[in-house]
């Protein structure tokens, strides 16, 4: 079994701050708390919005914050200049990969397409077997719901294994969330392809049944 030491955590979250306090308030206090258990934060290495609430509190609780953007965000004041270490990449592709490979389990705090494109991204790695890191959604005042609403409808309609759906994970609190990385050692599920194959013969299945019961 494949295992990770857990102390990188990579921060999805807006560049902005969105139309709740509460958004901020969280991430300044998932920062703060991944600091004071002695995790890493890996995130995009904004300046502003909840990219820069989860960075502040974290450095201000003494802990480590690793940011990785492109040179063209960088080159336009976005950037973060009080990082504990700020990697400078040449495209937004190379950033999320970098991330990826810098960090051992993942977090998406509220924010938008971007946000939602990095965090699916992984969580289909995960459903790949490209690594077992954790994937999590810190679903503040409920903001994820509808997305949950939509991986729960993939699922029913067999579009998402029951397995796989269920290794995203999900809390309303900062403290849950990092209780469940910490404990998360996920192994290696059936491949991907093996599943489709699976859903197949059950479509195929169902279909011959219907087709007797009409005779």
């Amino acid at each position: 079994m494949q295992t990770f030491r857990k102390n990188r955590i990579c921060v999805y979250c807006g560049s902005c701050v969105g139309s709740l306090p509460v958004y901020a308030t969280f991430a300044s206090e998932f920062g703060a708390a991944c600091a004071g258990r002695g995790f890493q934060i890996v995130y995009g290495g904004g300046r502003i919005g909840l990219m820069g609430a989860v960075a502040d509190a974290a450095l201000a609780a003494g802990g480590e914050v690793i940011g990785i953007i492109p040179r063209a965000m960088k080159d336009s004041g976005l950037a973060h200049e009080g990082l504990t270490e700020l990697i400078e990449v040449d495209s937004m592709h190379e950033r999320k990969r970098r991330m990826e490979e810098f960090s051992d389990a993942f977090v998406a705090l509220p924010g938008g397409i971007g946000t939602l494109e990095e965090v699916i991204e992984v969580f289909t790695w995960l459903q790949l077997g490209l690594h077992l890191k954790p994937v999590g959604l810190l679903n503040v005042e409920g903001f994820y719901d509808p997305l949950l609403q939509l991986l729960a409808q993939m699922r029913d309609h067999r579009f998402l294994s029951p397995e796989h759906h269920d290794r995203l994970t999900v809390h309303r609190e900062v403290v849950p969330m990092l209780d469940a990385i910490a404990a998360i050692r996920h192994v290696h599920l059936p491949s991907s392809a093996g599943s489709v194959q699976q859903m197949i013969r059950q479509q195929q299945t169902g279909g011959i049944n219907r087709l007797q019961n009409d005779l």
